[in-house]
């Protein structure tokens, strides 16, 4: 199972979380590029899970148009806000 720094997640939303903390999301990505990053960590979460995940993510702000969109953080990294949400 994948760990970063003994943090094991299970959830789409975890996941998300972990890309944030490594800086993924300095760059917009977009959905394809982020399954793409967690796969090569060892996460396959279906496209809905996922999609869910992305609109939820309180750090994260989505741009372009429908069907091209890319997600970018919307301010880095804080282990404060990792552990409250």
């Amino acid at each position: 199972m994948p760990r970063e720094h003994n943090i094991i997640v299970k959830t789409a939303p975890g996941a998300l979380k972990l890309l944030w903390k490594e800086k993924a999301f300095i760059k917009p990505m977009d959905v394809k590029t982020i399954a793409g990053e967690l796969e090569k960590r060892g996460y396959n979460f279906s496209d809905k899970g996922l999609m869910m995940a992305l609109r939820s993510a309180f750090f994260l702000t989505r741009k372009g148009n429908r069907g091209h969109y890319q997600y970018v953080q919307k301010h880095p990294y804080t282990r404060e806000e990792y552990n409250d949400k």
